[in-house]
């Protein structure tokens, strides 16, 4: 009688020689030069192809959380295709996840044959560290510091899902990967994954990125390239513990240059079982020129309920722009003298009255400014935040005078909204900034992957270039689906 296990490892040596030929034939003249275990780039994002079955090593449907499966799927080059080499030394590898910043790993420590492959909270654990062996045509074998097997797609499958897992090593094909490097100036969304109401500037050689923490600190990432920022380190730069008028739950922060000095305003609350009634609108203030600061505490900016602070600047003037209540949620602004200073009563200029705007709930928020040859406009978030119809909203200045309700002229329809077939819902809470070299415009905003998403954390940060119509109105086409790979931003570094 022979055994099961025999069995399946004669038929892994037929397949072996059977499907050799063809693979060299096939699949390996279709993809770029080959990335060897010497030539491995720490910096870079690779897609693994598999020699046997031609699909890329991906986190199953997308998951981010600790122990998701690791399968083969299609290749797209999507984020949950993208794994980073991290360097653990002696030669051996963690690789991270660009979709979940988590790591490969074997399931549990086990040293077992057939143990799957999943994904877990980088702890530089032997169970996630892998040596490169190298393989006839540029190949590559994946073998685990812990256990000493390499990874392989299950019973030399070449379904799209099929499980990952470790075997000992045989150099079969099925166990050999290809390296493919992403390409210099691409990158993909989500550029941060938990990153709501983001804020994104660039400024001397590097992208900022700020959003809401919901608890009592700001924090602050930056990287040379776009793509950089979705493994960048988050840095405290303030912690509001202490403050009298808002300790906690820290929302939409913004950095503004503002006569040669940064300054971020945000909105906090204190600390009491319902956060909402109490958030107010506050500043900061940094030492200097950097972004990152160091910011000292400059001003509390208003003492009744306000959201999302942003600064306006017409005629030589600053105003503070912001959404209060007034039987609706809709938007302010208010004069000021200087960049931590109010110095007139607060108006309204924009109620939520077009039914596109109350779908959820009839709330304008989120005003940022837009400027072009003259024009001066408010790009505005809709409806609410926590339903897929949260969207994007107009206003141009048509007349002079930015406190007055009637010189703005609100556009009949929303300028950048869902779209199921790109995955894409309630994109909102949005900002602008120009690319590297000053040509292109690009919107950086907050969405969920599903219709049932929420106002929550799990919003992620997404950015893309966007043009201008013939009248002068911003154009921001429609929202990309994640993982698509985009052209980074003109005058990007290669690296």
């Amino acid at each position: 009688m022979i055994s099961t296990t025999s069995r399946r490892r004669r038929r892994r040596t037929t397949l072996v020689l059977a499907t050799t030929t063809a693979l060299l034939g096939g699949i390996t003249s279709a993809l770029p030069p080959a990335v060897s275990a010497a030539t491995v780039d720490t910096n870079a994002s690779y897609v693994l192809v598999n020699r046997n079955s031609g699909k890329a090593l991906d986190v199953y449907e997308l998951a981010t959380d600790d122990g998701a499966r690791i399968s083969q799927y299609t290749r797209n080059d999507g984020a949950w295709q993208q794994w980073q080499f991290v360097d653990s030394g002696g030669g051996y590898y963690r690789l991270k996840s660009k979709h979940s910043n988590k790591v490969l790993q074997v399931s549990g420590g086990s040293t077992a044959d057939a143990a799957d492959l999943v994904q877990w909270a980088d702890g530089n654990a032997t169970s996630q560290q892998f040596r490169l062996a190298d393989s006839s045509g540029g190949y590559v074998r994946l073998l685990n510091r812990n256990s000493g097997k390499a990874v392989e797609t299950y019973e030399w499958s070449t379904a799209d899902g099929a499980r990952v897992v470790q075997w000992p090593d045989t150099g079969g094909a099925n166990q050999q990967w290809q390296l493919v490097k992403l390409g210099a100036g691409t990158f993909t969304n989500p550029i941060k994954r938990n990153g709501p109401d983001p804020w994104l500037q660039y400024h001397n050689g590097y992208y900022y990125l700020a959003t809401t923490t919901w608890n009592s600190t700001i924090t602050m990432r930056r990287s040379r390239t776009l793509a950089g920022l979705s493994s960048a380190t988050d840095q405290v730069i303030f912690n509001l513990s202490g403050r009298p008028n808002g300790c906690c739950n820290m929302w939409a922060p913004e950095f503004h240059l503002l006569n040669g000095r940064w300054y971020l305003y945000y909105v906090a609350g204190q600390n009491v079982p319902d956060f909402n009634p109490t958030q107010r609108l506050h500043v900061l203030e940094a030492s200097g020129t950097d972004p990152m600061g160091p910011y000292s505490f400059k001003a509390d900016l208003g003492n009744t309920w306000e959201l999302d602070p942003s600064i306006l600047q017409h005629g030589g003037k600053l105003y503070l722009m912001g959404s209060a209540t007034d039987g609706t949620q809709s938007l302010t602004i208010t004069p000021m003298s200087n960049p931590y200073t109010l110095s007139g009563a607060r108006r309204t200029i924009s109620q939520p009255t077009l039914a596109w705007e109350r779908q959820t709930h009839p709330v304008n928020e989120g005003a940022e400014p837009l400027y072009r040859n003259g024009k001066t406009m408010i790009v505005y978030s809709a409806s609410a935040c926590w339903g897929p119809d949260y969207k994007l909203g107009l206003l141009t200045l048509t007349g002079s005078d930015p406190l007055n309700r009637s010189h703005w002229t609100k556009s009949p329809n929303p300028v950048f909204q869902r779209n199921d077939a790109n995955g894409v819902f309630a994109p909102g809470h949005n900002g602008f900034f120009k690319s590297p070299d000053g040509t292109e415009d690009w919107i950086v905003y907050h969405a969920n992957d599903s219709a049932s998403g929420g106002c929550d954390m799990n919003r992620s940060t997404r950015a893309q270039k966007f043009t201008w119509n013939a009248d002068g109105t911003p154009n921001f086409g429609t929202p990309v689906r994640l993982g698509t790979p985009l052209a980074a931003p003109s005058g990007e570094p290669a690296a």
